[in-house]
């Protein structure tokens, strides 16, 4: 760490980048820089005769999860429009670039056809009895779909999202690709609205809690910004459903929009304003408000719940810093009440948050892997914790167990960059494997840190 409690955002941030593409499925590229990864999943899709290769592994387990998957993509495309000079001036939006296109390219094969959106491949029990990694993986690669006689909305409309944000990003890059992209997404987008309903094939690991409204929001959101189509500024002036939250998520994506709608509205006008319930995420956020409502741990980290809780750490520094960009912007400021918040005070508190991770805490301790001082050891991620072996190795899933799940003993295989659950409300961690909650990432708790990273990695405080 250096004076001052900054540290090398920068190498953070190139990190964090090489976690998500520990986490690819498929045939991997060339240049892969992740040495103990190989090929794997190479047949996802064949029992249905379509391509399914590709995509990301959500955590770690071996299973490909839609929702989780396309929020990762959304938030990494999100990254790449409001950071792109910033990770350009750290030699990063290239990857960033490949990192969106891995997950776009999986979502293009996964919605080929047109009302028909395959959302899922591994079945999460018997994935979950066998500890493998996915090189070696026999279990099955069973395939759920949605389509019109089974809905869902949600996922439809996240994965709509994802395409057409992405389609903003690859427009000056690739057009045809972004077209591409587009298209698709107005197509999920149809389907999402015309065919309501929740899928709740992916319970109990994402189940969608908040309903649907938020992800309709949300996909319009996106989808005016990529048309400027008025249609789809009706359906969020006149459709579009809004709520006043303290949490933004794979699940929950009303702040989200709120605060990029806010900054269409601020700088092009137009919109219905957002501004309130944005503003009113701020103050149930900052623990210096009369309204705040999100539990801080005594030595100062967000604690939502247990189970990934640095998702809604990353998640929260990820939109204060976009919020308090487009306040700066726009000569705006936060009102909680009669109580004025500066946008400074929202970089402040992203930074503390981000700090905390990186080690500003009472443990002194790296929650993210290969990153200063006394960082996890014992991730909960098959393919890190199981050493590489020839891809014809039989495995027995009930010794897998023994052998590498319940040694109490470091990774073989190092995840650079991936940052674990994290510890409990009150400040504890303890680095071992078994206890998923703290030690497990996932693939949304990154994509959400790459922003926050290139912004300090750049501008510091």
């Amino acid at each position: 760490m250096a004076a001052g409690g900054d540290y090398n955002y920068k190498d953070a941030l190139t990190k964090s980048i090489l976690f998500l593409e520990a986490q690819r499925s498929g045939k991997l590229p060339p240049n892969s820089r992740i040495p103990w990864r190989d090929d794997s999943a190479l047949d996802d899709g064949k029992l249905a005769n379509v391509d399914l290769v590709g995509g990301y592994y959500d955590a770690g387990d071996n299973v490909k999860y839609g929702l989780p998957m396309a929020f990762t993509i959304t938030t990494l495309a999100w990254t790449a429009l409001a950071y792109e000079s910033e990770l350009s001036a750290v030699g990063e939006l290239e990857n960033v670039y490949a990192a969106i296109s891995w997950g776009t390219d999986y979502f293009l094969k996964a919605s080929a056809k047109k009302n028909r959106l395959w959302v899922q491949v591994g079945d999460p029990v018997p994935d979950h009895q066998c500890w493998m990694r996915p090189e070696n993986m026999k279990t099955p690669r069973t395939l759920y779909k949605i389509d019109e006689h089974t809905p869902g909305t949600e996922i439809a409309a996240e994965t709509a999202a994802a395409m057409a944000a992405s389609a903003i990003v690859f427009k000056n890059h690739n057009r045809t690709y972004s077209r591409q992209l587009l298209n698709k997404a107005k197509l999920l987008y149809e389907f999402a609205r015309n065919h309501k309903g929740t899928f709740d094939g992916e319970c109990p690991f994402y189940c969608s809690y908040s309903g649907y409204n938020d992800e309709l929001l949300w996909a319009a959101s996106w989808l005016y910004i990529a048309t400027k189509k008025i249609k789809y500024q009706k359906h969020i002036t006149q459709e579009g459903i809004s709520a006043s939250v303290a949490e933004f998520s794979w699940d929950l994506k009303y702040a989200g929009a709120e605060i990029l709608l806010s900054g269409v509205h601020l700088t092009e006008g137009g919109l219905h304003n957002f501004k309130r319930q944005a503003d009113n995420f701020v103050c149930a956020v900052l623990p210096d408000t009369p309204f705040h409502q999100v539990y801080i741990s005594p030595g100062g980290l967000i604690h939502l719940r247990d189970g990934a809780n640095t998702q809604y750490v990353t998640g929260t520094a990820f939109l204060f810093d976009i919020y308090s960009d487009i306040l700066i912007k726009n000569h705006q400021t936060v009102s909680c009440g009669n109580q004025v918040i500066q946008p400074s005070r929202l970089k402040e508190f992203a930074k503390q948050q981000i700090d905390y991770v990186l080690g500003s805490n009472p443990r002194g301790r790296s929650y993210m892997v290969g990153f200063g001082a006394n960082s996890p050891t014992q991730v909960h991620h098959r393919g890190s914790s199981v050493p590489v072996m020839s891809s014809d190795t039989t495995v027995s899933c009930s010794m897998s167990f023994v052998n590498w799940y319940n040694k109490n003993q470091p990774n073989p295989n190092v995840l650079t960059g991936a940052i674990v659950g994290g510890p409990d409300r009150y400040d504890n961690f303890d680095d071992q494997r078994w206890d998923s909650s703290k030690l497990e990432p996932t693939t949304y708790i990154n994509s959400l840190v790459i922003g926050p990273l290139a912004k300090l990695a750049i501008h510091g405080a």
